[in-house]
């Protein structure tokens, strides 16, 4: 395992760097200074982040337009509710999104950012922290739209989920190394409970070195990924993201 932990360390570091921002969602949240702008734009480029990147980053562009780029103004407001019906990205549309803002108003309305929410519902206390989190959102998704659920904003099925999307935010707003993450979660839950953010890539890649044998991209194989990942950084093994993702790229 020393080899590839050199080849993970060497990727890592030459990928998580300021080039990679231009092409990558993680560009939009940085635009933002306020925690609950970045905290928005986090989870909403995040949800829509699957399929061509060229595609997400263009309909991240779009997504920020209809908020007239002040994301969390047009939540509080409620604007949302004056939103017509069009396709934001793929198969998320413009009800996707405003049944999501609606359970992030309420989450704001109480807690005043979702930092708050997240220490407040006992992330960090949790085994498995972003599906904890993930739970206690629906719920609030699911209250503030008289108890109907959808998927399209969050997975339903924590079970069995890889939670890519929201790993991957979550990367975004935890680690603090100051290069590509923005790391504005100071206290809630700590880098070394992050999970890694897999893909198809990711998956086939950590196949391709030996790292797991599991051929489901499910939340069970992001567990024992994960783990394994620990032991060569064990207070930040979502690091190596950079790697599986690079390496994953570069064969594909």
């Amino acid at each position: 395992m020393t080899d590839i932990k050199e080849l993970l360390d060497s990727e890592a570091a030459r990928i998580n760097s300021p080039e990679f921002i231009t092409a990558d969602p993680v560009q939009f949240p940085r635009r933002f200074e306020a925690l609950q702008d970045i905290e928005i734009v986090s989870l909403l480029s995040a949800t829509i982040a699957w399929g061509n990147r060229k595609m997400i980053c263009a309909d991240c562009e779009k997504m920020l337009r209809l908020m007239n780029h002040r994301p969390y103004d047009y939540v509080m407001s409620e604007a949302y509710e004056e939103l017509d019906d069009c396709n934001i990205h793929r198969t998320f549309f413009a009800r996707n999104l405003r049944h999501f803002l609606r359970g992030i108003h309420s989450i704001y309305a109480r807690h005043g950012s979702i930092a708050d929410f997240a220490r407040h519902c006992g992330m960090a206390k949790a085994e498995f922290p972003s599906w904890h989190l993930v739970e206690h959102m629906n719920n609030a998704l699911r209250e503030a739209n008289g108890g109907v659920d959808d998927s399209r904003c969050l997975p339903l099925n924590l079970r069995t989920t890889a939670l890519k999307r929201v790993n991957m935010a979550l990367r975004w707003l935890v680690r603090d190394d100051g290069i590509v993450d923005l790391g504005v979660w100071k206290g809630v839950v700590d880098k070394s409970q992050l999970f890694i953010p897999l893909d198809v890539h990711v998956g086939n890649t950590a196949r391709e070195l030996g790292l797991i044998d599991r051929r489901a991209n499910d939340r069970r194989t992001v567990v024992e990924l994960t783990a394994i990942l620990r032991r060569f950084r064990p207070d930040d093994p979502v690091f190596y993201d950079y790697a599986l993702f690079g390496i994953g790229i570069g064969k594909g």
